[in-house]
């Protein structure tokens, strides 16, 4: 199981989605954090939640925020759908998350090596594990469309946890997408993310023009 932005990629690093984006009209934004070892998992969640807060307080005058990660970054993207926005005095209006090859459930890593620059013990998992957090996301993300993707050829872990949080968020009621694409790995599913006539590309651009 790779989970990569735990540990590296900077938000220069990130930005290479936005051209297709930015050409019809949207604003991105490619947010930092600090990553392991220098972040655990509870600064570098509630750093992204920060970084959302910050976005809609510099910017005003946004009609809305779409989410997108992928691997770690769609996890913490799932964990800032589920944010008590009352302790930050201020909600965002979160209209929509695309959550690529993303991992929803942290217990599994924590006797691996991924596990040794984060030092999470198992209440730090289960803390910060998405699917223990489903009915929060109801609660509190009750409007977003959510669009849970997975490579044809991600690894069986990334296939199940992604299925089984899916399953989780339909059974909450929320509105929410599944899309397996083929002809992909774990990488080049986000990496196409460069190219105009790409599936993903087009369902987010979908997504943010129609509302």
């Amino acid at each position: 199981m790779q989970l990569l932005p735990f540990f590296c990629y900077s938000k220069e690093e990130s930005g290479f989605l936005a051209p297709p984006l930015v050409s019809k009209g949207v604003a991105v934004v490619a947010v930092d954090y600090d990553t392991a070892p220098k972040g655990d998992i509870d600064i570098m969640v509630d750093q992204v939640r920060r970084s959302v807060i910050f976005i809609i307080q510099q910017y005003s005058q946004i009609s809305g925020i779409y989410l997108c990660g992928h691997s770690a970054g769609a996890h913490l993207v799932a964990m800032t759908l589920s944010t008590d926005w009352t302790k930050y005095e201020v909600t965002p209006d979160i209209k929509g998350a695309f959550l690529v090859s993303g991992i929803y459930d942290l217990l599994p890593i924590v006797k691996t090596y991924i596990n040794g620059p984060l030092k999470m013990t198992d209440e730090d998992a289960l803390r910060n594990s998405p699917i223990q957090h489903v009915d929060k996301v109801r609660h509190w993300s009750e409007k977003c469309e959510i669009i849970i993707v997975v490579g044809e050829h991600d690894p069986p872990e990334f296939h199940r946890q992604s299925e089984e949080y899916f399953e989780g968020l339909k059974n909450a009621g929320l509105c929410i997408h599944y899309e397996d694409v083929p002809d992909t790995d774990h990488f080049n599913v986000i990496e196409q993310l460069t190219e105009g006539d790409y599936l993903l590309t087009q369902m987010i651009l979908k997504m943010i023009l129609r509302t």
